[in-house]
């Protein structure tokens, strides 16, 4: 049986990547958030031949990711969970992903390649076990990735920083957050939010684990006011967005061992989902 933890409740309590998915609704009379669009290359611009078979079955191991490589999934969400329109989804998009790479990133406190950072997910977001970077399946998807991104110009990634400092003003209210799941995910995601076969699980053993970075409430609030409802994007207020995302995470889910290691030069996000050794 997976090891389960209660993360800190509220302030770091957080996220889902699917939260609220078909038929949510707005509750309250303040403005929603706008829906982001959709980017990349279209499928029907793949190439025949063997690069065109690589991107194909790219595409195809990130959409049915647990089907495809079952022991490397140790839960039931797949790639495209988060990553929307197959990765073309602005919010999460992986367009221009294999110009951003190789990059800092500070959680890890190293610059890392791209394989690095996909073996993050399938370790964080999927529960899993890392693919062989020089592997076929890796291999695949990265080309998928490199499809996404021609004609994209190599530039220094942007910070989430300044994209996330909108929710820094907002306080989670899991109470409200409740409300909201009660009238508007749970038909989807289960009132246990187990999931059911359209909408992903958003607690227990198989949903994501504690570091996965959508713990992070700031970064999941982000993306639940530009994508959700599934249906109907953008219609929950930032305020709803927030505080749902606070309850989704106050309730138990996989831990992720050594996480207490992330952000090894003491500079986590002040929503992280958990202490690390470096921060006093």
């Amino acid at each position: 049986m997976p090891v389960l933890s209660r993360p800190v409740r509220p302030r770091t309590c957080v996220l889902i990547w699917i939260i609220c998915t078909t038929g949510c609704r707005r509750t309250d009379s303040s403005r929603p958030a706008q829906a982001s669009g959709s980017t990349g290359a279209a499928d029907s611009v793949i190439p025949s031949g063997p690069y065109g078979d690589a991107v194909r079955r790219g595409r195809a191991l990130l959409t049915a990711t647990r089907d495809s490589l079952p022991s490397h999934v140790g839960n039931k969400l797949r790639c495209t969970t988060c990553h929307l329109d197959e990765g073309r989804r602005e919010t999460g998009t992986w367009v221009g992903v294999f110009a951003r790479y190789p990059q800092y990133r500070p959680r890890s406190g190293v610059v890392e390649t791209l394989e690095y950072r996909v073996n993050d997910c399938f370790r964080r977001s999927m529960n899993g076990t890392a693919l062989d970077p020089a592997g076929p399946d890796m291999r695949d998807i990265v080309a998928y990735f490199a499809f996404l991104s021609r004609g994209v110009t190599v530039s220094p990634p942007a910070g989430a920083s300044a994209r996330l400092q909108k929710w820094a003003t907002f306080t989670a209210d899991t109470a409200a957050g409740a409300r909201v799941f009660a009238v508007s995910c749970a038909k989807c995601h289960g009132a246990l939010g187990e999931g059911t076969a359209g909408a992903a699980p958003l607690w227990g053993p198989e949903s994501y684990n504690v570091g996965a970075g959508m713990t992070r409430v700031r970064t999941a609030a982000e993306f639940i006011s530009r994508n959700m409802p599934f249906d109907a994007p953008g219609t929950l207020t930032d305020s709803q967005a927030f505080h749902v995302a606070a309850y989704v995470n106050a309730h138990p889910r996989p831990d992720y061992r050594g996480k207490e290691n992330d952000w090894p030069n003491g500079d986590p996000p002040p929503d992280v989902a958990y202490p690390t050794r470096s921060h006093h």
